[in-house]
């Protein structure tokens, strides 16, 4: 968030490196070369990101750099958004008698992959809650692929947009509706019962 950043000394150096649907500041590898760049010019650099680096943060990416560098580096854990923005909106992911398990995915796999590497038919077996990460784009494809493994049309969904800030809001419908949902990026999506909860 722009207000963490504006707690930083004004003498630090601060390179913004975000991604959003459609926008990167910097590719992937130009962030590894920053981060292998300032930490070998003895510089104490700090990577920051929202949720935890290593789910959907490409913090694995980033430590395999420096890493290959031989470069030491400390990773703080954060609460990833999949558990954060519900709980937030009152939502539990697993819930005694509703759901023993939670599978966290991602809507938006690598476009220069040739094959998508979720099998989303088995999850649609599988059961227990989905949280879907960076799904908003490609909702009506995976909800259409979760009913053809099973999952049920009413199955309850929950999108919640900007999780854990003032502006959240969480709108609901069922999988069967969840393309109708009026709801943008940032989500994350709940599927499951306990998305009406």
């Amino acid at each position: 968030h722009p207000d963490l950043v504006e707690e930083v000394p004004e003498t630090c150096e601060r390179i913004y490196v975000g991604k959003r649907a459609g926008f990167k500041a910097k590719s992937q590898e130009e962030t590894n070369d920053l981060l292998v760049d300032r930490v070998k010019q003895g510089k104490r650099t700090v990577r920051l990101k929202g949720g935890d680096p290593y789910v959907f943060g490409r913090g694995g990416e980033e430590a395999l750099a420096l890493i290959a560098a031989d470069l030491p580096f400390e990773v703080v854990p954060g609460v990833t958004s999949g558990f954060a923005a519900p709980a937030y909106a009152g939502i539990p992911v697993t819930h005694r008698g509703v759901s023993p398990q939670v599978t966290l995915v991602t809507g938006h796999e690598d476009p220069t992959k040739p094959d998508t590497q979720v099998n989303w038919e088995a999850l649609g077996k599988a059961g227990g809650t989905i949280v879907v990460y960076m799904g908003v784009g490609r909702r009506e494809s995976y909800a259409k692929r979760l009913m053809a493994g099973g999952l049920s049309a009413d199955t309850p969904v929950a999108a919640i947009q900007w999780g854990t800030r003032p502006e959240q809001r969480t709108v609901r419908g069922t999988l069967a509706t969840l393309q109708e949902l009026d709801v943008a990026n940032p989500a994350a999506i709940v599927i499951g019962k306990v998305a009406e909860m």
